[in-house]
């Protein structure tokens, strides 16, 4: 069964807003206001990502502002408290993802380093653009005749070509109805149609009498 065509270059923003390691914190701070973003990427050279500046590392100055005792665990966040220049103040290396990565990589990395941006880079470290999870959202905004019609050609047809069984989708939510006498088929047929992407949940309304033959 084809793959879902999805990957982070359908969906990433490709004009990307960056600074290079002498960026000052108020100017870091002024432009992920102005340009509403919770992180920035930081670049040398022709455009090689080193590093990214997010509003993480920037809280650390307000947050060791009183000189209160600094426990060993805050140890890290508290020396960027000190810092006034990109270089001093990114996180590095940079997590990044490639354009050509499915969707739900760039879904799984963000989920488990608790990011919310992700630059993305081509095979030599060079930004392209930069991923966000309103990104990766976009999906859910594929029409259900989309839906559907990739359910029917590249699903159904591959799994089941011998039956024809009803399926409606409805704000991205599949319900599968007919006769399956296979029932070692219904949970492959579910993990297939949810991995489709856009598709919000699946639905199983199959019966087992009728169809082909188990």
């Amino acid at each position: 069964m084809p793959a879902s065509r999805y990957t982070v270059s359908d969906v990433m923003t490709h004009t990307a807003v960056a600074i290079g390691r002498e960026a000052s914190y108020k100017e870091i701070v002024e432009l992920m206001h102005e340009w509403q973003v919770s992180a920035v990427p930081v670049l040398e050279g022709e455009g090689r990502v080193v590093g990214v500046v997010s509003e993480a590392d920037l809280l650390p100055k307000e947050e060791f502002r009183r000189s209160e005792p600094v426990l060993p665990e805050q140890l890290e966040e508290a020396s960027k408290a000190g810092g006034v220049l990109a270089e001093e103040l990114m996180s590095s290396p940079a997590v990044t993802v490639r354009p050509d990565a499915p969707v739900a990589e760039a879904a799984r990395i963000m989920a488990h380093r608790r990011l919310k941006r992700l630059p993305v880079v081509d095979e030599f470290g060079m930004l392209e653009g930069v991923v966000s999870r309103s990104d990766l959202l976009k999906v859910f905004l594929r029409p259900d005749e989309e839906l559907a019609e990739e359910i029917r050609q590249q699903v159904l047809t591959a799994l089941v070509p011998d039956l024809t069984l009803d399926f409606a989708v409805e704000e991205g939510v599949v319900t599968l109805r007919g006769p399956l006498r296979d029932r070692a088929l219904v949970p492959l047929l579910a993990r297939a149609v949810r991995a489709v992407e856009g598709v919000v949940d699946v639905r199983v309304e199959l019966d087992g009498t009728g169809g082909a033959a188990a």
